[in-house]
């Protein structure tokens, strides 16, 4: 898969940290799937972003949330056309190919919830008329999961609507003299050219579902999702949704690695990724950062033995 390669190269020029991250943020995009990305300020959430936005031949539009933004200020509006005696649909900036939602929690939960038709069903519904949004649709969203003042908690059927929550961390030093000495968000960034156009994505999102899954393997993400379901320190466990992402994300992995065909580590390092933010500890009902979460899929992965 050249094209892939040069993709994960490509965001690689500007993103010097978690190189991981890159991987599964490729990985979500073939998926079909949405990615919440967390962590602290300044450690290239949102470079990330608009590093892969560039690489891709695709429409792109940032939303910078706020307390004061409406539905309507991310999905457009219905407006009166004085010159056609007529009701004309003006778009919002959800009908690009990739949406940089940043911030996503310093919004409140009604525009919050207005992404929810969007990132499920590709369409939003307006006045009574439903719009299809252009394909291939992308959201990447980020927050700070340890300021609350003037946020809100994503509710848990939002957060189920993304594929993957994916943590950044800080650099190591090494990178991180790179990312002092080159500023690529200033130097690279703009010089940043397509290599991956919206109809070659397409069709390898049209591949992810034809990669092989052996029975074993689905039984054990079938054993996974019912060890989070029966474990006494979580309040809600992984719903079948849930399970169903970890599938094509394994699927998405294998075709990354360029194979036709799943195996067990496609689904191990999928887990947390994709699950501990749609689990719900007993502790704690918000788990700002997933830590608490992630320790548990972490001992789910552990106890649950997976296939050879």
């Amino acid at each position: 898969m050249q094209r892939l390669a040069q993709l994960r190269a490509s965001i690689r020029q500007v993103f010097f940290g978690n190189q991981a991250a890159v991987d599964k943020l490729v990985v979500c995009l073939l998926a079909g799937g949405h990615v919440l990305i967390e962590d602290v300020p300044g450690v290239g959430k949102t470079v990330l972003a608009n590093a892969l936005a560039r690489s891709l031949d695709a429409t792109l539009a940032r939303i910078q949330l706020t307390p004061d933004m409406l539905p309507s200020d991310v999905l457009g509006v219905t407006v009166w056309d004085q010159q056609h005696n007529d009701f004309e649909f003006k778009c919002g900036p959800i009908f690009h190919n990739v949406v940089l939602a940043d911030e996503i929690n310093r919004t409140t939960p009604r525009t919050q919830s207005a992404l929810l038709e969007a990132m499920n069903e590709a369409q939003v519904s307006i006045d009574g008329t439903t719009h299809a949004l252009p394909q291939p649709f992308f959201v990447i969203a980020t927050q700070n999961p340890f300021e609350f003042e003037g946020t809100y908690f994503l509710p848990e059927s939002q957060l189920d609507r993304f594929m993957m929550r994916l943590n950044l961390g800080y650099p190591s030093p090494e990178d991180e003299a790179r990312v002092l000495s080159q500023d690529p968000s200033r130097t690279a960034l703009p010089q940043i050219t397509p290599v991956l156009n919206g109809e070659e994505l397409l069709e390898l999102q049209a591949k992810v579902p034809q990669v092989k899954v052996d029975p074993s393997l689905i039984d054990y993400v079938v054993k996974v999702a019912d060890a989070t379901r029966n474990n006494d320190q979580l309040q809600i466990g992984v719903s079948p949704r849930g399970a169903l992402a970890l599938v094509r994300a394994a699927r998405a992995t294998a075709l990354v690695h360029e194979r036709d065909y799943v195996v067990p580590d496609d689904i191990v390092s999928n887990i947390i990724p994709v699950c501990a933010h749609r689990v719900v500890t007993k502790t704690y009902m918000h788990d700002a950062d997933g830590v608490g979460a992630s320790r548990i899929m972490q001992q789910v992965i552990e106890t649950v033995p997976s296939p050879v």
